[in-house]
């Protein structure tokens, strides 16, 4: 069984195409929708959907760990919620477990729902981030064994750049991350409202500062200065 993890924060809107990718998923899911308090009715799509909500304290990390203690399995899952897992990937996915009996963490390649040239632009950004500094983000999920996640202390609570910190303490640990040879399709909606380029520098800059060793609360503050609030359930690197 794969314990599924998606954090939330009013994606009521946006949640049930994600839920109804994982329906087809032929092998066993335990779906939690890992909610900070939603104004919107978020817990009851998930719900009627088949998936469990829980209440959790706000801020994505936490989430995500109050998520991952209540899901059954010896996998863990972790999505967002507006992403889209496309037949490739679910068989990508499926492949991965059955025939990689090393296999300890994955995630999978990056794509964007974006028009051209957006699309490319955005994509060949993250495949060179990744290749120079061998880094994933929350955008292509994190499969990892419960165990592995429980023994590297599950995310950590900072408010910002939990994703970046988790694939770092992976690494030390001399875990191979592997990456899926399918692409989980994350949202373009922040790049759309916020423009193409902008949004890229945007993340850029975090990113760099991070890598920098900016604090994640300073950069948290940085990220409140964009023009828009961003739900706890979205990637700060998007």
């Amino acid at each position: 069984m794969i314990g599924v993890v998606v954090p939330t924060l009013d994606e009521a809107a946006r949640l049930q195409p994600l839920l109804d990718d994982l329906r087809r998923v032929v092998v066993p899911l335990d779906i939690v929708v890992a909610d900070g308090g939603s104004s919107d009715g978020t817990p009851a799509v998930a719900q009627a959907a088949g998936a469990r909500a829980i209440a959790a304290t706000r801020g994505r990390a936490r989430q995500l760990n109050a998520g991952a203690e209540a899901a059954r399995g010896q996998w863990l899952l972790f999505l967002h919620a507006d992403c889209r897992l496309p037949p490739l990937a679910r068989r990508a996915l499926l492949s991965a477990l059955v025939d990689e009996a090393d296999l300890q963490a994955a995630v999978f390649r990056f794509a964007v729902d974006l028009e051209p040239p957006a699309k490319g632009f955005i994509e060949r950004g993250q495949r060179l981030r990744q290749a120079l500094f061998g880094l994933s983000y929350g955008d292509q999920g994190l499969l990892v064994r419960r165990e592995l996640f429980q023994s590297a202390g599950g995310f950590p609570d900072i408010p910002i750049m939990e994703d970046v910190a988790m694939i770092r303490c992976l690494k030390r640990r001399g875990v191979t991350i592997r990456t899926l040879p399918a692409a989980l399709l994350t949202s373009g909606r922040r790049y759309r409202e916020r423009g193409v380029i902008k949004t890229w520098l945007h993340h850029t800059l975090l990113i760099s500062l991070y890598l920098a060793g900016v604090s994640p609360r300073r950069l948290a503050r940085l990220r409140r200065a964009e023009p828009s609030p961003v739900p706890a359930s979205r990637s700060p690197t998007r």
